[in-house]
């Protein structure tokens, strides 16, 4: 008995040494994707990593020879040719494979049919187009799939729920090599809306019904329902918002649609500390109310402590959902700034309607300020000091300004832009202590290139025509210098200056930047940049130029931008600028 169970123990003892380590493939003879299919339709190239006996690779050889002809099948090429060899490497083995794939079948004919109602639809007559653009071409199975498919997606996106495929056949005569493609649909109906039912909602009744883009009776289109759900989220007063059509339900061709809803966190407290060369180091504190009401009216303040910042700040809004999605704004702003050139104390009072106009982002309203300024005066010097300036403005202005960006990712852009542009004007003396009007225009422009760079375009312009210039505050007077501006130079030390050689400020502003960017991994890159501009009044226009080297890293809370600047060619001049700044590209 004990000999009986050695000799069984026997094969288990040399199987090690009968076995190999794996299976290497090789295939020869096509290119992806054809190559590729072959590498997953044969069973053997499972085993590069796993032990197999002589006897198993023989066994997987044979078989991969009439499995690489049928994995070009769905590629159209029926009469494939494969011829191999298997040889031992070491302790592997190694399979070639060479595929020799002969002449394809090439579809001749589609026959699609659908009702003509269906049909006229733009996004369905699209996806039929591609199909019976498969004429000539060589027969996929797997394109022929996805698109049967999508053209089944756009007739129920398109409220024509009860389509059915009737008929799905290719009919391939391998002796002509051609294939003829068959499908008909059944379109039946085509379903409209009915009634939005909104479950968990803290709103009262009626008000969510604005950010409806549909009417009931209109056509079902499940774009519409994305739409919704896009709004809804955005609106940012639900944790949970789930847009479900009842279609299990559907009666007389109407198609009701539930809104599950469940309330955000309604007030939320954010702060922290940050850093900013142009403001310093410093904290920032807020509280915002996601919904004052049942109106879904909102309240937010925000509090800045910093060293050369400080703001106190209320905004209420009252939004009015719709597909220009408007809102009514009322907001003061207290501000305490302190430049190398100015110092300010101010509160604005404002009031505006914000909305979607022709893609760009319309703001119409009034702005009241009031406060004390003291312009030319550097630190630690008397307020008494000759060329001194000081004020105190008291100004009512309407104001208008046009947004509108586009980006390819919001954290980090590889091809975007953005443009700004804005005007405001007193209206005679109304309310005002000085006459004034103005525009600015800014513009950005990024752009990928040549793999991990980047080339960033930035310009700024403004105007101001006024006869009271000396009695605008710095926030109206126009800079330059700073981490948006021209680096090298700190914030707003650019500008006209006064007889006492102090700067004062512009009317006029002009700045443009180029910068180019080299990352060496997904988080971390370079840059280099030049900065030219100034600040000027009149025609007497004379830049000046910053340029550096800076670092950027793609971090967790987003892009923080290091830059090191220098004046260039300034006798006035000198030493290094250092630049922090921390948000998005756009």
């Amino acid at each position: 008995m004990r000999r009986l169970c050695r000799l069984m123990l026997l094969p288990l003892l040399l199987a090690p040494w009968l076995a190999h380590a794996g299976v290497q493939l090789v295939v020869e003879g096509v290119e992806d994707p054809l190559r590729l299919a072959v590498t997953s339709g044969v069973d053997v190239s499972q085993y590069a990593n796993r032990d197999v006996t002589e006897a198993q690779v023989k066994r997987l050889y044979t078989q991969a020879l009439e499995q690489a002809k049928s994995s070009l099948e769905p590629y159209g090429y029926y009469e494939a040719q494969v011829q191999g060899q298997l040889d031992p490497v070491g302790n592997d083995w190694r399979v070639t494979l060479h595929v020799t794939p002969g002449p394809p079948v090439t579809v001749t004919a589609v026959n699609l049919k659908l009702d003509k109602e269906a049909a006229s639809i733009p996004s369905i007559r699209r996806a039929q187009r591609t199909i019976e653009n498969f004429k000539g071409q060589t027969l996929n199975h797997g394109q022929y799939d996805s698109e049967r498919d999508a053209l089944s997606g756009a007739l129920t996106a398109n409220g024509f729920l009860d389509a059915r495929l009737v008929t799905h056949r290719v009919d391939v005569n391998r002796g002509e090599r051609t294939a003829v493609i068959n499908l008909e649909w059944q379109a039946g109906p085509r379903y409209r809306f009915g009634e939005v039912h909104f479950e968990g909602s803290q709103f009262k009744p009626g008000f969510l019904d604005r950010y409806v883009p549909f009417k009931s009776g209109e056509y079902f289109e499940q774009d519409k329902l994305l739409q919704l759900q896009q709004a809804l989220n955005g609106a940012d007063y639900f944790a949970v918002v789930n847009v479900l059509p009842d279609i299990d339900d559907k009666k007389n061709g109407v198609v009701d649609v539930k809104v599950e809803l469940a309330p955000a966190k309604r007030t939320i407290y954010t702060g922290g500390p940050f850093i900013g060369t142009d403001t310093g180091v410093g904290v920032r504190a807020a509280m915002e109310r996601r919904w004052v009401n049942g109106s879904g009216h909102k309240w937010k303040n925000e509090l800045v402590l910093a060293q050369n910042l400080k703001t106190l700040s209320t905004l209420y809004s009252v939004p009015l959902p719709g597909p220009n999605q408007r809102s009514f704004n009322y907001g003061a702003t207290y501000r305490d700034s302190d430049t190398d050139t100015s110092h300010s104390k101010t509160l604005e009072i404002v009031a505006n309607e914000t909305r979607l106009w022709h893609g760009w982002v319309r703001t119409v309203g009034l702005h009241a300020l009031d406060g004390t300024f003291t312009v030319g005066q550097k630190n630690g010097e008397p307020d008494d000091a000759p060329g001194i300036e000081h004020g105190r403005s008291n100004l009512f202005y309407p104001e208008v300004s046009l947004s509108r960006k586009s980006g390819d990712n919001p954290i980090f852009v590889r091809s975007g832009w953005s443009l700004t542009f804005a005007a405001r004007s007193t209206i005679g003396g109304l309310l005002s202590d000085a006459s004034f009007s103005q525009v600015t225009a800014d513009g950005k422009w990024i752009t990928s290139f040549a793999g991990r760079n980047r080339l960033i375009l930035r310009a700024t312009a403004g105007a101001t025509w006024t006869d009271n210039f000396s009695d605008l505050p710095p926030q109206l007077r126009f800079f330059a210098g700073g981490d948006r501006s021209v680096r090298g130079y700190s914030y707003q030390s650019i500008g006209p200056k006064n007889a006492y050689g102090r700067v004062i400020g512009g009317k006029n502003l002009l700045v443009g930047s180029t910068e180019v960017e080299h990352y060496f991994n997904r988080n971390w890159g370079m840059a280099a940049f030049v900065d030219a501009g100034n600040a000027f009044s009149g025609t007497d226009y004379r830049p000046k130029v910053g340029a550096g080297l800076g670092v950027r890293w793609l971090s967790p809370v987003g892009m923080i931008r290091v830059d090191l600047g220098m004046p260039v060619d300034n006798p006035d001049e000198h030493g290094v600028e250092l630049h922090v700044v921390i948000g998005p590209d756009l």
